[in-house]
């Protein structure tokens, strides 16, 4: 009995000892791919930085003519073309070009932005903007945006969506405040609404929930959720707060009340209340004061120019867009819920 109980012990420490023996070299291949990937990528990455480099310099020797690039971008692309194949278009080759343009110096690319591939920038070079593309390259590279992120985020235009303008990041002003940080209006398809859907706050709570890793990349840089429904007691009354997050770029509260349909004056008074007791019975030493954020299927001019809203810097009104829009009607919702934004904050 004894030898039969060894004997199944022995069999079993030699099926993990090979179980981790396998898992060994699994690791060991991923690591070479994952290196192999890495270099091959950084190599890439050189490669088309030098073609935009000598593409330029090409074109000052041409007094830089519009024909000439032009002439010179077709020419190139024809005769690489027929000797390496496919990736070498004259829009690719206008890539390289503009890569070179935002990025003269390589060490800049090279030792700020090395967990990025060609994929990446890529995506970002198709942006029109040259501060708006230097903008998505430094926060794909900080947030560690996949591919597939910094995609979605280039098409619902997230650094346009800022309340105020995010660029004074990439011109060296060091103070971040919270329209830097906050979108409007916020894109969230993801959480499964259709057009033609009706839902409570009840509804959209538990779907934020649900998908809350979604929400929290829409939300932006330093969001981490802390509650829902969050307490609050006083002698008078109890009150629940829908949201509660911490940003830790503004060290602050961010208290976020769910609106299915257009704001209200009683809802920014609410908010306005939950803010101050936010203050004074949960905020701690060194946080700096709590934001109210009100994400609202409708925002509202008049509310903006006559209520608290205006000139505060702790309350926010959000337009909240449950379906993907048009890149056209994101542009004209942008540029509606800017002039809101300065309605409230306009002297």
């Amino acid at each position: 009995m004894n030898n039969k109980i060894t004997k199944q012990n022995e069999n079993e420490n030699l099926i993990k000892s090979e179980t981790v023996f396998v898992n060994d070299i699994k690791k060991i291949i991923n690591e070479g791919r994952k290196s192999a990937y890495s270099a091959v990528s950084a190599v890439m990455i050189q490669t088309y930085w030098n073609i935009g480099r000598r593409i330029i310099e090409q074109e000052q020797r041409g007094k830089t003519r519009a024909a000439y690039g032009a002439h010179l971008i077709d020419l190139l692309s024809e005769e690489l073309s027929k000797e390496y194949g496919t990736g070498f278009s004259a829009r690719y080759l206008r890539q390289f070009r503009k890569f070179y343009v935002i990025f003269p110096e390589s060490e800049i690319w090279k030792t700020r932005f090395p967990n990025l591939t060609w994929t990446h920038y890529l995506a970002v070079l198709r942006v029109s903007d040259e501060t708006a593309c230097r903008w998505y390259i430094e926060a794909a590279s900080k947030e560690m945006w996949s591919v597939r992120t910094l995609n979605r985020n280039i098409s619902t235009q997230y650094f346009e969506r800022h309340m105020s303008n995010p660029a004074d990041a990439i011109k060296g002003k060091k103070k971040i405040s919270a329209p830097k940080v906050l979108k409007n209006p916020f894109v969230a398809e993801f959480l499964g609404f259709k057009t033609d859907d009706s839902f409570s706050e009840s509804d959209l709570e538990s779907a934020i929930i649900t998908h809350l890793k979604d929400f929290l990349l829409e939300m932006g840089r330093g969001f981490a959720f802390v509650a829902r429904q969050q307490h609050i007691h006083t002698d008078a009354e109890d009150y629940y707060i829908d949201l509660v997050f911490y940003n830790i770029i503004l060290k602050c509260y961010v208290l976020i009340d769910l609106k299915a349909g257009k704001i209200r004056h009683q809802d920014v008074g609410q908010m306005d209340m939950y803010v101050r007791m936010y203050d004074e019975l949960k905020r701690t030493d060194g946080d700096n004061p709590t934001i109210g954020v009100l994400l609202c299927s409708e925002t509202d001019e008049a509310i903006a120019k006559y209520s608290v809203l205006r000139e505060s810097d702790r309350l926010f009104a959000t337009k909240l867009m449950t379906c993907m829009p048009t890149e056209e009607q994101l542009k004209a919702e942008i540029e509606h819920q800017k002039e809101i934004f300065r309605l409230q904050h306009e002297e």
